[in-house]
């Protein structure tokens, strides 16, 4: 799993992540932060982006709806907790925290056209200050970046041709050989996987994910990764003759 969370955005001193709260969780919006914040500093930004109090917040850290950990260390830089793109940080502010009685509160809604004509709505707040989705050159810079992004996967994809022998490199993993037994998609993850049959037992599965088999190998001989840690070539297993050591 840890090689799936990988991805290849580890080298950018930036993450992009979407924002979300407690008071509103159909509202996120998308937000580019440094990685050299400390999570005190990231609370202060949050702050201002959410309208809850630093001081009293907690920050919780998903991918997807998975919950990966609590920003619990102010101390600590954001690029420790968070080294991909794709997160959501989750703001809990207890300080304004209210909980009402759904069965005997009367629930109140606005239609569309209600809330884009108010003024106080996180929404105004974005437009006013051009953050997120309503920075036009910021936008369109991340979409040249991510279709740059998908243009490059899809091309080491092409690559990966099942039966390749291959090299794979995977940030904080040895360097390891073995053969592509797969290429494609696994059941409920987005992008494209590489299924790798390693030469030694430095995998993380027999080629099967969340029950699934994608193909089938010994335990611990096989895993998936990013196109983009795989190079294929003329990689012929390694051998350790210990008979010509001194």
């Amino acid at each position: 799993m840890s090689e799936i969370l990988q991805m290849n955005n580890s080298d950018s001193a930036f993450i992009i992540a979407n924002v979300s709260n407690s008071h509103n969780d159909a509202v996120a919006f998308e937000m580019k932060f440094a990685k050299d914040l400390t999570i005190s500093q990231l609370k202060s930004k949050l702050e201002i982006l959410t309208g809850g109090s630093a001081g009293t917040m907690k920050v919780e850290l998903y991918k997807g709806d998975t919950l990966v950990t609590t920003l619990s260390n102010n101390d600590a830089k954001l690029g420790f907790y968070a080294n991909c793109d794709g997160l959501r940080l989750h703001v809990i502010d207890s300080f304004v925290n209210f909980t009402f009685d759904t069965e005997t509160v009367e629930k109140f809604e606005l239609t569309k056209d209600q809330y884009e004509q108010r003024t106080d709505s996180v929404r105004n707040f974005l437009k006013q200050n051009r953050l997120g989705k309503y920075n036009e050159e910021e936008m369109r810079q991340m979409e040249i970046k991510r279709r740059e992004q998908a243009e490059e996967m899809q091309k080491r994809a092409d690559l990966c041709v099942v039966g390749s022998r291959c090299q794979v490199t995977v940030a904080g993993n040895p360097t390891r050989r073995g053969v592509v037994m797969y290429n494609g998609q696994l059941e409920g993850k987005n992008g494209i996987f590489i299924g790798v049959q390693y030469d030694e037992p430095l995998g993380k599965n027999n080629g099967s994910v969340g029950g699934k088999s994608y193909f089938v190998c010994p335990p611990n001989y096989g895993g998936f990764v990013s196109p983009l840690s795989v190079e294929v070539g003329d990689f012929p297993p390694e051998t350790f003759d210990l008979d010509d050591e001194l």
